[in-house]
């Protein structure tokens, strides 16, 4: 028995159905197709297994609903903001994702393509970006204490819902999986990962030709060693 939608969305039931449902729906060209744009769904990261009966706290362990895979759709994470856009006119349905990854995977990339007008985003480097008026990726230390004040506000927003926004997007490295799960589990969020190789984040890097690459291409290497270790 599920005690809600966040720990059902968490568990190996789900897990495991979509990996099957996957294995299933997969076309001849191994594609699976976004049942709403019927375009293929290309990265892992952008499909969402949609329920097409709305999963809510009431009908979460009735299993026609929450396991039944005539109840699953596949689509792009784009998408499913469009579908409960248009179904829901009020406040009810509301989705919080925690966006991670490596410095320069593309996690602003992917929250600017899917977000909708009026979602909330809690990016820690656009915060930095905003109080200091410096690059993207310069961090002044003096302004430190001020910028995680400000990212704490913001988090609180989501936890408590404040406000009318439809989806939350909590983006930044989290390569620990204690923080992301204390994280998760605090806010309500879904996780999502991008994707990527030190190698794909170094190209990025080293195609923006910033002054500081030595110490950013650092800070990618310490995200994978930590992320690999997974404490």
């Amino acid at each position: 028995m599920f005690r809600n939608t966040f720990e059902f969305y968490r568990s190996t039931e789900w897990r495991k159905l979509l990996s099957v449902l996957k294995n299933e729906r997969q076309n001849e060209e191994g594609q699976i197709i976004c049942e709403y744009c019927h375009r293929p769904i290309v990265k892992a990261y952008d499909m969402i297994g949609h329920h097409k009966t709305e999963l809510t706290e009431e009908n979460v362990n009735d299993f026609d609903v929450s396991l039944n895979p005539e109840n699953i759709a596949f689509v792009h994470h784009a998408c499913h903001n469009r579908i409960h856009n248009k179904l829901n006119s009020s406040n009810a349905y509301r989705k919080v994702y925690l966006i991670y990854g490596a410095p320069f995977s593309g996690k602003e990339t992917f929250v600017k393509n899917n977000m909708i007008e009026g979602d909330l985003i809690v990016d820690i480097e656009s915060i930095w970006e905003c109080v200091s008026g410096c690059g993207r990726h310069t961090k002044p230390n003096r302004l430190k204490a001020v910028v995680f004040k400000t990212r704490d506000v913001l988090l609180d927003s989501v936890k408590y819902r404040v406000g009318k926004w439809r989806n939350a997007y909590i983006v930044g490295g989290y390569p620990l999986t204690a923080d992301r799960e204390r994280l998760c589990r605090e806010m309500g969020a879904e996780e999502i990962l991008i994707e990527s190789t030190p190698e794909e984040c170094k190209d990025r890097l080293h195609s923006l030709e910033l002054e500081n690459e030595g110490e950013l291409e650092g800070y990618i290497d310490e995200w994978f060693e930590k992320y690999n270790r997974g404490v």
